[in-house]
């Protein structure tokens, strides 16, 4: 008798796929990128993408992107073929970062426009983020998974609000929002907010304290202080997020943190940190 892996059975799955958030610095950091194919669309402003198809038996690999560093975006997360790309740290004064998922915002100034104006997003996975002008006391804000990030105001000396996040219901409910920007940074004035999906508010003055992005949402991470020894405004870390028929068992691999809920007729399988591999039977 031939087993179910040798006869092919396949079946498909939904899932949502959030990579890490970016660091803020001047600028907030961008959201993580967003894919999914449950809804209507996915991250920026692109539509949802086909279910995917996986055979009975074979493993897949999973990796939850992890926040990174000053430097460098977000971590990437993954779904067997289906990769979101961490966010772009927020520019910081006479520095520009990376681009990620979605971009992080400008830092100001006018001596270059690389680091005034907020970076670019992916495409089919986030939002720009927002440019500040000639002013090197406010910070854009960066962007998010559904809208761009806020530029900032120099003439009232007021920061950019981070891009909104987007609405994705996969595990069921309303109001789960995932991927939102980190507001920016501003030396002595107001600051931005960050965008809803876990998106850090950026702080005001030296010193001040940069929010995180939020834990499993590809928040980014807010702005701050242009001379500010930074030890916070790191994004909020991905998750990896699949919805399949409860007539199908999920086993997850070494190496990840998992956690199985039943919505309907269907199971929803949450992975919220770590490397390995899902094999469904």
């Amino acid at each position: 008798w031939k087993t179910l892996k040798e006869i092919g059975l396949s079946f498909n799955l939904d899932f949502l796929v959030v990579a890490a958030g970016g660091t803020g610095e001047k600028g907030g950091g961008g959201g993580g990128g967003l894919r999914t194919s449950y809804g209507s669309t996915s991250g920026g402003g692109s539509s949802n993408e086909s279910s995917l198809a996986l055979a009975i038996g074979t493993p897949y690999t999973v990796t939850v992107g992890a926040p990174g560093g000053r430097t460098s975006a977000g971590g990437d997360s993954v779904l067997d073929t289906i990769t979101s790309l961490g966010g772009g740290s927020g520019n910081n004064y006479n520095v520009a970062y990376p681009a990620g998922g979605s971009g992080g915002g400008g830092a100001g100034g006018s001596f270059s426009a690389a680091w005034s104006n907020g970076n670019l997003g992916t495409a089919n996975q986030g939002f720009k983020g927002g440019n500040t002008g000639s002013n090197i006391a406010v910070g854009g804000g960066g962007g998010g998974a559904s809208a761009v990030g806020g530029n900032a105001n120099p003439s009232y000396y007021t920061s950019g609000n981070g891009g909104a996040g987007l609405e994705v219901n996969i595990i069921g409910g309303t109001g789960n929002y995932y991927a939102g920007g980190g507001g920016g940074g501003n030396d002595s004035n107001t600051a931005g907010t960050g965008g809803i999906g876990g998106g850090g508010n950026g702080c005001q003055g030296n010193g001040c304290t940069q929010p995180n992005g939020t834990t499993n949402t590809g928040g980014g991470g807010g702005g701050g202080h242009r001379f500010t020894s930074r030890t916070n405004g790191f994004g909020g870390s991905g998750v990896v997020i699949v919805r399949y028929s409860n007539t199908r068992t999920i086993t997850v691999g070494a190496g990840l943190t998992a956690a199985t809920t039943t919505v309907g007729t269907d199971k929803v399988t949450t992975f919220t940190s770590g490397t390995g591999t899902i094999t469904f039977s």
